[in-house]
């Protein structure tokens, strides 16, 4: 999109500049009353004038238009996230399960279990 903007502002920017330049400027009303008067009659006492100053106004709404769209685009956030309704951020939050338990781990050269029978206590020396 921001390609797209940026391509048609430089196409407006262009056409306004051709327009400009083919203008009549103001101070070429000027020479009519020294003899210069057969300059304008090409296209008419208004002519071309009329509609190049409308083209141009034209283009400049475009441009105008195109501008505050470009600006408005190029501060726009990169991510565009919806917001609730306190202006937070809408994001569901979820919780994992919690894992069961894991039985402890018995080491392999152990017994799990404690013998059954005690060892015979060694005799007591006589005296």
């Amino acid at each position: 999109m921001l390609q797209a903007l940026t391509i048609i502002q430089v196409f407006v920017s262009i056409g306004i500049v051709a327009l400009v330049l083919l203008q009549r400027g103001r101070g070429a009303d000027a020479g009519a009353g020294f003899g210069a008067g057969a300059s304008g009659s090409v296209f008419g006492a208004r002519g071309a004038t009329t509609g190049l100053s409308r083209s141009t106004a034209a283009l400049a709404a475009v441009f105008m238009l195109n501008s505050l769209a470009l600006a408005w685009y190029g501060t726009r956030p990169a991510a565009d996230t919806s917001r609730g309704l306190l202006g937070d951020t809408a994001t569901e939050v979820t919780v994992p399960a919690a894992p069961a338990p894991a039985a402890p781990s018995v080491p392999t050269g152990i017994p799990a279990t404690a013998p059954a029978t005690a060892p015979a206590a060694p005799a007591a020396p006589s005296p």
